[in-house]
């Protein structure tokens, strides 16, 4: 059997402790991951194997999902392996080619990630390509690249040259850990593997849609990078977008990389770019008070760590229903969720108060956390005449599974990148074409500081800007 290696660029830092480490062993001890597996980490941290195996082990005691056994640590330490090095040193570099041969034998498969700074991608996949370690001589070669993928569309796109230097397109894996969540792989789920809402999911039938992202803590130790990104580029070219184009996706023909992301594709090239005026009126940017004295923010900032858009898909099943989206930090509750407004019946033969409307039909996709669905529809209430009242059915994934936690979403990325499907992957296009989309609004706020950034109080709900924009459409967010 052809052995694995995952080489793991940034081996010393944090997501590789937090989430690398402990979805590799959880998929080891599951018995999901190859027989002949090696995990190498490269790093300027002066570690050798032993304490690197023991950096790892304080790693898990802390964030490991599930409880294990010493004899499951040792079996999985064996396959560790350290390097130290320098991500510019071509030297160091050919010593890392020379340790995978070693540990390989004849021929071997290699998932490289870059848990490294986005500076840094160039200069790793050039020198990997230099020392003929992406050679795909009797093994395949895969690169896993974390976001951000560029800062604007000519970054993107810059980044997408550089790669291709050396990689071709099918071995480049650019990683949302949104799209590994098993609530949101079960968007094409409940969409296609149910013929009760396919027929209604269209302008027909609903009204709008939200996509929410909230999060309740404030950039914490991450404010050299937050302050030169702000919260558009940091969640809306990435994790929103994706979720919208989930929702709005039409049934690909086959369930693989290619016709998923080019139905994906579409989607992205229905939104029209937003002009100027509509930038003005149909966005709202907003920054949290107390964000300019955190550490590492300039006193007088104004990046957003808040932004709401209104969004339209103009294609034959969605023209006319208004997407909205927002995210934020230091607001009142961290939840993901989506929300689908079905239209209100169009008579009510029911007695209503003066004022009253009938209350729509909802259906809630919770991302997280308590992760499930909920579908709210209408009742008569007990003892009443005509009153109507609101009622949930709901699925709960920790009950209807036992589940005492949803997988780790790196989990299910790193076993798909292992087996080659790229179906949770940006493609190259999708890519730069969520940066086309957002960069005229990034353009209005930073150059024409239009509109004026809002402030809003930590552990609030948001502006106040963000509720009246979608007051002007009659709605209120759900």
């Amino acid at each position: 059997m052809t052995p694995v290696t995952i080489i793991i660029f940034g081996a010393s830092g944090d997501l590789t402790q937090r989430k690398l480490i402990p979805s590799l062993f959880h998929l080891f001890i599951k018995r999901k991951t190859p027989r002949e597996l090696f995990v190498v980490g490269f790093g300027a941290t002066p570690y050798d194997d032993e304490r690197f195996r023991t950096h790892l082990r304080e790693a898990l005691n802390q964030f490991a999902a599930y409880p294990f056994t010493e004899e499951e640590w040792a079996l999985f330490a064996a396959r560790l392996r350290y390097l130290q090095g320098r991500y510019t040193d071509l030297a160091d570099f050919k010593r890392l080619g020379e340790m995978l041969r070693a540990l390989e034998g004849e021929k071997g498969n290699r998932l490289y990630y870059l848990a490294i700074p986005p500076s840094l991608f160039s200069s790793v996949v050039d020198l990997l390509g230099l020392t003929n370690q992406l050679v795909e001589d009797g093994g395949w070669r895969r690169v896993i690249i974390e976001k951000p993928f560029g800062t604007d569309l000519q970054s993107a796109r810059l980044l997408n040259q550089q790669l291709h230097r050396t990689l071709k397109e099918s071995q480049i894996y650019r990683i949302d850990h949104y799209l590994g969540k098993e609530t949101v792989q079960n968007i094409l789920f409940l969409r296609f593997a149910n013929t009760i809402f396919e027929p209604l999911w269209n302008r027909n039938y609903i009204a709008s849609v939200q996509i929410t992202v909230t999060e309740t803590v404030g950039v914490e130790h991450r404010g050299r990078y937050y302050d030169g990104v702000g919260v558009l580029r940091d969640m809306f070219q990435n994790h929103l977008l994706q979720l919208l184009t989930l929702v709005a996706m039409e049934p690909p023909a086959s369930f693989n990389a290619e016709a998923l992301r080019n139905e994906k594709i579409k989607v992205l090239s229905a939104i029209p770019t937003m002009s100027e005026e509509e930038i003005v009126r149909y966005t709202v940017r907003a920054q949290y008070r107390g964000y300019r004295q955190e550490k590492d923010v300039a006193p007088d900032s104004n990046t957003p760590t808040y932004a709401a858009l209104r969004l339209f898909v103009n294609n034959w099943r969605w023209q006319g229903v208004p997407f909205y989206l927002r995210s934020g930090k230091r607001l009142a509750q961290k939840q993901t969720r989506i929300v689908i407004r079905f239209k209100e019946p169009p008579l009510s033969m029911f007695p209503l108060p003066p004022g009253k409307r009938m209350n729509p039909n909802l259906l809630v996709l919770s991302i997280q956390p308590d992760e499930g669905i909920h579908l709210r529809f209408e009742v008569k209430a007990p003892d009443t005449l005509a009153e109507t009242h609101s009622v949930n059915m709901e699925f709960d994934y920790a009950r209807a599974f036992g589940l005492s936690a949803v997988p780790e979403a790196y989990e299910r990325l790193l076993l798909d990148a292992i087996q080659g499907d790229a179906s949770l992957f940006t493609r190259a296009d999708e890519s730069e074409m969520a940066w086309s989309l957002l960069e005229p609004i990034l353009h209005t706020w930073e150059q024409k500081e239009k509109p004026a950034l809002a402030f809003y109080e930590p552990g609030s709900e948001g502006p106040v800007e963000a509720e009246r924009l979608l007051e002007q459409d009659g709605e209120v967010w759900l």
